[in-house]
C-alpha cells in the first residue's frame, strides 16, 4: 500500500487487505492506487501508481471501467457494480476471471472504484463439460436412431415384402436397438456413481474373489476371442473396503477391454500384487493389473482415455459395441474408492490398466 493516500481512502486498506480475491481500488484519473497481495500475484508486478488499463485492457473489461467511469464524472455511477469477462495468460494454462467493478461513493466523492477479480476457470470448465457432455450424448443416439427410422421405412415400403431383406434389416436394426441399451446403461451407471462418489464403501470384500467371478462371466468372451488368460493372485490377498458390485464393474471392463482391443496378441496378463506405500495412496495397498500384448495405444491419447466418450479409436470402438464411457465409469469408481487408476502403453507391445485400492 502506499504511504501517501488520500485520508479518506486510508479506510479502505484493511478492508481490500482482507479480501480474498484479487482486488484494486482505481483513482477516477484510472491509475491504480491500491491493491491485495492476491492481486499482485495475479499480475506479478508492484501495479500500484500505473494505469489499470495497462493490466485491464481486454475491450470488454476496458469498456466497463470506461463506463463506470463516465458515471463518476457525471454524478450518476451505476446503481450496481459492472461485470466483464477476462482472460488471464498463465504459466500452464489460461485463467477465466470475473471482473466486478464498483463505484464507491460515500465520503469519496465518486473518486474511486474497487475492482475485484474472482478466478471462474473451474465454473467454466464444468459448464462447457455439461455442454459437450449433451451434444455427445445427442450425436451416439442420433446415429443408431437414424438407422432404426430408415429401415423402419423401408420395411413399411420396398422391403415390405422381401423376407431376405427383411431378416437381414432386422438384425441391423437389432444390433442398433442393443447399441442405444449399453448407452442408456452406461449413462445411469455413470450417473450413479457420480452420486455415490464422495461416500466411501466401508464393507470389507476379496478383491481376488470379484476378479475370480467377474473372469468366470467373461469365459464364453475368452473362449470365442481365442485368447489365453493367465491369473497371478496374490495368496491370502488382505481384504479391502469396497462395494463388490462397482469393483466388478471396474474388473470387467478392463478385462472386457483387453479381449476387443488387446486380443490381437493373444493372451492376456492379470496380476494381484500388495504395495506398501504407492505414491498417491498413502498407506498399503493391492494393485490389480491388467495387461495385453495388442496394438497399444499412442501415448498421445492415454491423458483422456477417461473423458467420457473419448475414443482413441472411435471406429473401431464403435464397431466393437463401445459406448466410450466404460473408463469413464471405471475413473469415477476407483475415485470413489479412494485409489487411483494407471495407465501404461506401447505401441506395436500392448497396453497395461492398473488399478491401485488402499486397504484401509
Amino acid at each position: 500500500m502506499p504511504d501517501e493516500l488520500p485520508k479518506d481512502l486510508l479506510f479502505c486498506a484493511p478492508l481490500i487487505a482482507a479480501m480474498p480475491d484479487p482486488a484494486l481500488l482505481v483513482g477516477a484519473d484510472r491509475r491504480i492506487v491500491m491493491v491485495n497481495a492476491a492481486a499482485r500475484e495475479l499480475f506479478n508486478a508492484p501495479l500500484v501508481g500505473a494505469s489499470a488499463l495497462l493490466y485491464l485492457r481486454q475491450p470488454e473489461v476496458a469498456e466497463a471501467l470506461e463506463q463506470a467511469l463516465a458515471g463518476m464524472a457525471t454524478g450518476n455511477p451505476p446503481p450496481q457494480p459492472l461485470e466483464a469477462r477476462m482472460i488471464q495468460t498463465g504459466a500452464s494454462q489460461d485463467v477465466v476471471l470475473r471482473v466486478r467493478i464498483a463505484p464507491l461513493t460515500d465520503g469519496l466523492g465518486h473518486r474511486a472504484m474497487l475492482i475485484t477479480l474472482r478466478d471462474i476457470s473451474q465454473i467454466e470448465g464444468a459448464s462447457q463439460q455439461r455442454r459437450d457432455f449433451v451434444a455427445n450424448v445427442s450425436h451416439e443416439m442420433r446415429s443408431p436412431l437414424t438407422v432404426l427410422s430408415g429401415f423402419i421405412e423401408t420395411l413399411k415400403g420396398p422391403a415390405r415384402n422381401d423376407p431376405e431383406a427383411r431378416t437381414r434389416f432386422l438384425d441391423i436394426m437389432e444390433a442398433e436397438a442393443n447399441r442405444m441399451t449399453r448407452l442408456v446403461s452406461d449413462l445411469l451407471s455413470l450417473s450413479r456413481v457420480e452420486a455415490d462418489e464422495r461416500v466411501r464403501p466401508r464393507d470389507p470384500l476379496s478383491a481376488s474373489k470379484v476378479l475370480h467371478d467377474t473372469l468366470a462371466a467373461l469365459r464364453p468372451q475368452i473362449a470365442d476371442a481365442g485368447l489365453e488368460v493367465s491369473l497371478a493372485d496374490l495368496p491370502d490377498a488382505p481384504l479391502i473396503p469396497g462395494d463388490r458390485d462397482q469393483l466388478q464393474q471396474v474388473f470387467h471392463n478392463l478385462i472386457e477391454n483387453a479381449i476387443k482391443y488387446g486380443g490381437a496378441g493373444g493372451r492376456i496378463e492379470i496380476t494381484v500384487s500388495h504395495e506398501e506405500a504407492p505414491p498417491g495412496i498413502g498407506g498399503p495397498a493391492l494393485r490389480i493389473a491388467v495387461r495385453d500384448f495388442g496394438e497399444g495405444i499412442d501415448a498421445i491419447h492415454l491423458p483422456r482415455l477417461t473423458e467420457r466418450f473419448y475414443r482413441a479409436d472411435a471406429h473401431r470402438a464403435r464397431a466393437k459395441g463401445g459406448t466410450g464411457l466404460g473408463l469413464a465409469i471405471v475413473k469415477h469408481i476407483v475415485n470413489r474408492h479412494r485409489g487411483r487408476l494407471s495407465i501404461r502403453s506401447t505401441p506395436g507391445e500392448g497396453s497395461c490398466f492398473s488399478v491401485l485400492l488402499p486397504l484401509q
